[in-house]
């Protein structure tokens, strides 16, 4: 599913963190060395059709490096 957040994201949470990511070897593969959290909070969404939708959003982040990899979890807050 393709979306763009649409303003700030808000309520934010960390997941895990270090070697709490499963995914932790293959990001730094990919995007680089870091201290990687994967973090979550709430943001409206605009989806490929259109609609703007309130939504809890993932992702990964590290400090030097950066948000990466954004992921919707369904279904829809409002």
């Amino acid at each position: 599913m393709d979306f763009e957040i649409v303003g700030e994201i808000r309520q934010i949470e960390t997941i895990s963190r270090g070697n709490g990511i499963r995914n932790r070897a293959r990001l730094q593969r990919q995007y680089g060395q870091g201290r990687w959290r994967k973090l979550k909070g709430v943001a409206y969404v605009r989806l490929v059709n259109g609609l703007i939708r309130r939504a809890e959003v993932h992702w990964y982040q590290a400090d030097n490096i950066g948000k990466r990899e954004f992921k919707i979890k369904l279904p829809f807050l409002d």
